[in-house]
């Protein structure tokens, strides 16, 4: 065969890199181009033929129909079981494949999974995606859904992994124009601590960049790509866009003047693939042409994008000849395998948060399964669709006898000219008070409320059309429009406005009524009034329901495409009004109540834990969810679950949704000084166990020692259990703070009744270092490090302690320039884009704002001191000890510069100050831009 008939990239006996350089070369530039966009052009003389980035995969196949439907990410995270989430990673792999077997233009294999952002505030919309609060535990299963998902035969890929959303992103309310303030440590103990191992490992293969800012520069221009985040793999990563993000660099964002600017940037930058406008490439495309055009690219950068494109395809084998996994058809999707995998996630995800004793349920005769969970499962917006759902209900029923009730008030709403009625699809005033004008109003918290109809069973939704209809099954689409909110107006009356814009938090149009619809409208001053009569109340019924049985389980939550979301933050952590007086009659009703929350995130259920009997709860578990939760609450199964983040008692106790700096702001269980509701880790078991004999192997280490530390945990009931052993680490002195208390390790064990294991854990010293800004890298410090093993990060059962013969760091060397940016403690000020490709500086944008520099050496005598400043002008004062009083060693009057990037440096006389000394720069006005201090005059 000559190399005309077989061309060296479609031989898969060559290296990789040969093969993609083979295909590159032969590609003309307008062709590579063509590849830049998610929806590749075909290259039909080549035999290339279109490709797609981006099949959605978080936790079952989404988006494309009936697939299996896993438990939420943020119940993944609670099972502490990282071969378990592979298992559903390779699961989900597979109806991927069988999906694009099908149809392989419309399902691709580069699948945008997993999610590895922390869960630094429980408040974040998009909770439920996430694996933890922890970074290290983040990273370990976004890594073990990855390796599942990539199926690594050792030649082709079954798909290509993608972690998101890098970086620094969690919050939602103005996502794509607010800024992540990310001193050095936060960025790379926390955020880089739960994207690299995916990466590092090569279990991912991309990366897609996210919508916010960070420290004042969009994400999808962050010199971090490049300069961090590609050094920690020896492969190639593949950088995609979020959704229509690319064009928010010169419009929401305004960044770039105009968007070849912006794209020519973001292709220097690292980004390989457009993710806009759909499946319309043709204006992504123009702009690249232009950028070419003016010479903003050249052909090279094309080059190193379209060779990170290829890298994919042919890691997933798509110019071999042979495709390894065509035996995978649609006889896997919903398999009996994934099926029974699907109950098993969901039961060790199931966390048993109190017990006085009532679980496991001892064959009750009777249960009131009550609430408006009880008999529905819910599918957040990248969930599967479900095939079919085990709910509560359904799964007790089958153990005992059930009386079921929602719970939900139902009411009628009453104009001066009647009644608001349903008729089919219609909505509109009459006077009758039967069926078709009751409604069901359903809270969903966030004085957010679904309104459906008795009649009907059809969901009231805000059309486009400007007129509301009764034709909806409820929220499922991104765009939520059945969503309302009530207001009391005059007379003690109520109004309603559609909640159209959660992403901005602003009301939607009123309702009102014209030619007796109801309809939408902008002018308040239109809203119809109407008086709200209880049909009967869903609190009264549920109580009845619970007195008349043995025991009552509630079931409460979150609907996940109401409050809190992807574009909506919550505001609290509070139940739903509804819900929580509702769990309280039922309790009121019947003493054994049980309370079961499924939820996307945690709640404040501080009377539920100090007045019901027990507590259990789980992220929305998918399609077996019911019966994995009867199992666990008759014992069949132990509770396996625990927490995957800390549950506060208050949103109070939290810092702002914006503030990103957990060390200063003592945030996560990693600093956190307070009681939490419950802890980081925490989840009960039916069994009791002792731990004996905590060691560790060794009295002292050093920088690449691994240090084996065992411990002896005995089941000592009488039913076999699980438990999961959990390391914890804790640096006894140290230059800078320190986490509390730090995952380490953990394993879920199984016990049978009496046995005793013992419990190994490997703990790399290299991995105990902190990064240092004197050095500007991380280090491991001198030290103690307390190794504490317990049941959660405020439960330790036993600790000891090793000597860690690490580093002393110095003082700061005045003979290098200091950079702002790489401060030991701040206030008032911001962490701002140096130049617009790279770099970071300290902004203040009024007076008061200030920076500490620690343990600065002025031994050898400096005299002058330069200022690298930029924007207005304004006054620097530099200060010893305090930043309020402390003896001021100059003051540098900084001067309006052309702007924010366009830099002076100011040299003033400096003196006063020996030895080693805290050094304060106090921002006497603003706004300025400081970048560096560089000390002169030295002997």
């Amino acid at each position: 065969m000559t190399d005309d008939q077989r061309p060296a990239f479609r031989d898969p006996d060559l290296p990789r890199e040969e093969r993609v350089a083979d295909l590159l070369a032969r590609l003309t530039l307008d062709e590579k181009i063509g590849l830049l966009h998610q929806y590749h052009r075909p290259v039909e003389r080549l035999g290339m033929g279109p490709f797609k980035t981006g099949t959605e995969a978080l936790h079952g196949l989404a988006w494309l129909g009936e697939a299996t439907v896993f438990p939420q990410v943020v119940a993944l995270g609670a099972t502490w079981n990282p071969e378990l989430v592979e298992q559903v990673g390779a699961a989900v792999a597979d109806e991927v494949l069988a999906f694009n077997h099908e149809d392989p233009v419309k399902v691709g294999r580069n699948v945008w999974a997993p999610t590895v952002n922390p869960l630094r505030d429980p408040r974040w919309g998009r909770n439920e995606e996430g694996y933890s609060e922890d970074a290290w535990m983040t990273g370990l299963m976004g890594g073990a859904y990855a390796r599942g998902l990539k199926g690594d035969d050792g030649a082709v890929w079954k798909t290509a992994p993608t972690v998101k959303h890098f970086l620094a992103y969690g919050n939602e309310a103005d996502r794509c124009t607010t800024s992540s303030n990310m001193p050095p440590r936060v960025l790379r103990e926390y955020e880089f601590a739960a994207h690299r191992p995916a990466l590092a490992s090569g279990d991912a293969v991309a990366v897609m960049l996210s919508y916010n800012l960070v420290n004042g520069r969009p994400a999808h221009v962050t010199p971090l790509v490049n300069s961090e985040l590609r050094t920690w793999t020896a492969d190639e990563v593949f950088i995609v866009s979020d959704a229509y993000a690319p064009n928010n660099l010169a419009q929401l964002q305004g960044y770039f003047e105009d968007l070849p600017t912006a794209y020519a940037a973001a292709v220097k930058a690292g980004l390989d693939s457009f993710t806009q406008d759909d499946d319309r490439a043709e204006g992504v495309l123009a702009h690249l042409v232009t950028a070419l055009e003016r010479g903003l690219l050249d052909e090279a950068d094309i080059d190193t994008a379209v060779r990170r494109n290829l890298f994919v395809r042919f890691g997933l084998g798509e110019f071999d000849p042979e495709d390894p996994y065509a035996r995978i058809g649609r006889e896997a999707v919903n398999s009996p395998a994934h099926r029974a995998l699907a109950r098993e996630a969901a039961a060790q995800s199931i966390t048993l948060l109190k017990n006085d004793g009532i679980l496991p349920l001892r064959a009750p005769k009777t249960i009131a399964v009550i609430g408006p969970l009880a008999d529905v499962q819910m599918q957040d917006w990248y969930s599967g669709t479900l095939p079919y759902a085990v709910t509560a209900r359904q799964a007790l029923a089958e153990r005992a006898e059930v009386v079921h009730c929602e719970g939900t008030d139902r009411i009628r709403l009453r104009h001066k000219t009647g009644y608001v009625t349903v008729d089919g699809e219609d909505v509109s005033i009459t006077d009758t008070t039967a069926a078709a004008a009751q409604f069901d109003l359903c809270d969903w918290g966030g004085w957010s409320y679904l309104i459906r109809s008795a009649a009907t069973g059809k969901v009231l939704n805000g059309a486009k059309d400007g007129r509301i209809a009764a034709d909806s099954d409820g929220p499922h689409e991104f765009d939520v429009t059945e969503t309302f909110r009530i207001h009391e107006i005059e007379g003690g009356k109520l109004a309603f406005t559609q909640i159209h814009k959660p992403e901005t938090d602003e009301s939607g149009k009123w309702v009102a009524i014209e030619d007796g619809r109801l309809v939408l409208r902008d002018d308040a001053a239109e809203a119809a009034a109407f008086d709200l009569e209880f049909v009967l109340k869903g609190h009264d019924q549920a109580a009845e329901a619970a007195a008349s049985a043995d025991v009552a389980v509630v079931v409460l939550g979150d609907h996940p495409l109401v409050n809190g979301r992807e574009t909506e933050d919550r505001a609290d952590l509070n139940l739903a009004s509804a819900q929580e007086w509702l769990l309280r009659r039922v309790a009121a009703a019947n003493p054994n109540t049980i309370l079961v929350m499924s939820s996307s995130y945690p709640y404040a259920a501080n009377w539920a834990a100090k007045h019901v009997p027990a507590v259990v709860w789980s992220g929305h578990g998918g399609q077996e969810w019911g019966g994995a939760l009867a199992d666990v609450l008759y014992g069949d199964r132990d509770a396996e679950g625990r927490l995957p983040q800390t549950w506060y008692t208050d949103a109070a106790e939290l810092p702002a949704m914006l503030d990103y700096d957990i060390v200063a702001s003592d945030a996560t269980y990693l600093y956190y000084l307070g009681q939490p509701l419950y802890p980081f880790g925490h989840g009960l078991s039916y069994a009791d166990f002792a731990y004996a004999n905590l060691k560790a192997g060794r009295d002292h280490v050093a920088p690449g020692d691994d240090l084996e530390v065992t411990v002896d945990v005995t089941n000592t009931a009488d039913r076999d259990g699980v438990e999961v052993v959990q390391l914890y680490s804790h640096q006894c002195g140290s230059r800078v703070k320190q986490p509390l208390r730090q995952l380490r390790g953990f394993q879920k064990v199984r016990l049978a009744a009496g046995e005793t294991r013992t419990v190994r854990f490997t703990v790399a010293v290299d991995d105990l270092a902190h990064w240092d800004n004197t050095t500007g890298r991380m280090i491991v410090e001198k030290s103690r490090q307390r190794l504490m093993v317990g049941r959660s990060a405020a439960n330790i059962v036993l600790s000891a302690s090793v000597r860690v013969d690490g580093v002393t760091v110095g003082p700061r060397d005045l003979s290098r320039p200091l950079a702002a940016a790489s401060n030991d403690a701040y206030a008032g000020v911001l962490w701002r884009d140096e130049t617009r490709a790279s770099g970071d500086v300290i902004a203040a944008e009024e007076a008061g704002g200030w920076i500490m520099l620690g343990d600065c050496d002025f031994a050898p005598g400096y005299t002058t001191v330069t200022a690298r400043v930029s924007g207005h002008a304004a006054q620097l004062q530099l200060r010893v000890d305090d930043p309020l009083d402390g003896d001021v060693l100059a003051k540098i009057d900084t001067p309006m510069t052309a702007g924010v990037y366009d830099y002076a440096e100011v040299t003033v006389d400096f003196g006063g100050a020996e030895g080693v000394k805290d050094l304060y720069v106090t921002f006497e006005s603003g706004p300025v831009r400081l970048a560096s201090l560089a000390f002169g005059g030295a002997s």
